[in-house]
């Protein structure tokens, strides 16, 4: 029977790489599939990997229903034997179930690949479905590092490296990222305290103590 997968994790943990690696796989057999994204860090209709890999995707947005699209696909004679979805914690609760409702109704297995929480420690609608609704829910192997070297379990929104806590849930941006607003990965220890490497560095090197233990 064919399955919806869910594989998770922080920012900076290698989802979009393994949702490439993957699709490669099953190509290399003979087989052939659609690939999903959205709002990837690369612009539309774009999933992209931090290694520098890159493929063409098919953008979803809130209005697109992907049961619909897959079965007029279909319909057309395109051969779909796997679907994959990265960027999946920005669909909607209800493309979620149409994903479900790929798996169960036409047999097409579902690899879906996204970030469970944001940078207020909240779960993202769309990986709350995944979890209530997915055959298997798969954490990551590769481990994203804290600054301090620990395994990082957080996502942290930055403005000029300083730690943000509210705001719009998505803001697309990069962990690597030079503009103002940008994400670091931290333990859960720096992100409740939140300190980001930024404070940390400047706790180092100011002759005032900062109020906290890093």
């Amino acid at each position: 029977m064919a399955e919806l997968i869910y594989y998770c994790g922080t920012m900076d943990s290698g989802k979009s790489t393994l949702a490439l690696q993957t699709a490669h796989n099953h190509q290399s057999r003979g087989r052939t599939g659609l690939i999903f994204t959205s709002q990837d860090r690369a612009g539309k209709g774009t999933i992209s990997s931090r290694l520098g890999l890159k493929s063409e995707a098919i953008e979803v947005s809130s209005e697109l229903d992907l049961h619909r699209f897959v079965v007029e696909a279909l319909s057309q004679g395109t051969r779909i034997d796997y679907v994959i979805c990265d960027e999946a914690q920005f669909y909607q609760p209800e493309q979620i179930e149409q994903l479900a409702k790929i798996a169960d109704g036409l047999g097409i297995d579902v690899f879906a690949f996204g970030i469970l929480t944001d940078f207020r420690t909240k779960l993202f609608p769309g990986s709350a479905r995944l979890v209530e609704l997915a055959d298997r829910v798969n954490t990551l192997q590769v481990e994203a590092l804290c600054w301090c070297g620990e395994r990082a379990t957080h996502n942290a929104r930055t403005v000029g490296g300083t730690m943000v806590t509210e705001g719009a849930q998505v803001v697309v941006g990069d962990v690597t990222d030079s503009n103002e607003i940008a994400y670091e990965v931290l333990c859960r220890r720096h992100h409740m305290r939140k300190v980001t490497a930024k404070v940390s560095k400047a706790a180092h090197t100011s002759p005032e103590p900062l109020p906290f233990n890093s």
